[in-house]
């Protein structure tokens, strides 16, 4: 019976000094990456709770409002478009992995298809919108004022040979309306929730050098706290690079 008090009160120890982590996410593949480490926070007195968002708005408001304490979503352009327009003061703690960027059609299986004036759909917020342009132009579709850099819009195109019809749509429909274009560009987190395989299905995608990696993201006064640290080295072990390598096959790469 005393051992068993004695247990009880080491756990019940262990549970009011364990620290808790309210992480937000989108699902794949960033929740099932954290979903991965969970155990591992476990065991070293973290209980991590991933909430699961489908946009990529009410991920940093809820962060920025310290309903939050972290959300792992979005790249660094995105975010410092995201403090810049709404005020907010989002700092970075880590790089994870990159999503490279893929263009998608369910009526073409190559680029020389594209007939005159095809509707090509792109994210509608300033930085996925600015790197689907630049994508296109790498493809070799559009040409774009120099001077936009990475938030071009469909106003900085100088020269569209083909005449597309650029429709902007929120990033995550985007899968929902592939059968009604020529032609989607989708972010990959996106992709992969609607079964599409950046690396196989892609008519063209980003390279290895893409400079738009995920980030894990936390508030300016939560930036020291010990979880988050630990959630940051758990994150780039090599137990979850392997993870990465291993689930998507390429349509995720480690960066670290």
């Amino acid at each position: 019976m005393k051992k068993l008090l004695v247990t009880l009160a080491a756990l019940t120890a262990f549970s009011a000094h364990a620290a808790s982590l309210q992480v937000a996410a989108t699902a794949v593949p960033h929740a099932e990456i954290l979903e991965f480490v969970k155990p591992t926070l476990a065991e070293k007195g973290i209980e991590l709770n991933v909430r699961v968002f489908t946009d990529y708005v009410q991920p940093n408001v809820q962060v920025s409002e310290k309903r939050l304490d972290a959300n792992f979503f979005q790249h660094q352009p995105y975010l410092d478009n995201f403090n810049s327009t709404r005020g907010t003061d989002l700092v970075t703690l880590a790089g994870i992995h990159v999503e490279p960027f893929g263009a998608y059609s369910v009526k073409h299986t190559d680029l020389e298809q594209l007939p005159e004036r095809a509707q090509v759909a792109i994210p509608n917020d300033a930085t996925n919108g600015g790197r689907a342009l630049l994508l296109l132009q790498t493809a070799g579709l559009i040409t774009l004022n120099p001077e936009a850099g990475i938030t071009a819009g469909v106003r900085d195109i100088q020269d569209n040979p083909k005449q597309l019809r650029i429709r902007e749509i929120e990033a995550a429909t985007l899968p929902r309306v592939l059968n009604q274009v020529d032609l989607a560009l989708i972010n990959t987190n996106y992709a992969l929730e609607a079964g599409l395989n950046p690396a196989d299905d892609a008519l063209f995608i980003e390279g290895s050098e893409s400079p738009y990696v995920n980030i894990l993201v936390t508030h300016a006064d939560n930036q020291d706290a010990e979880s988050l640290k630990t959630l940051v080295d758990v994150l780039k072990t090599d137990e979850v690079k392997a993870f990465i390598l291993e689930k998507y096959e390429g349509a995720v790469v480690p960066a670290f």
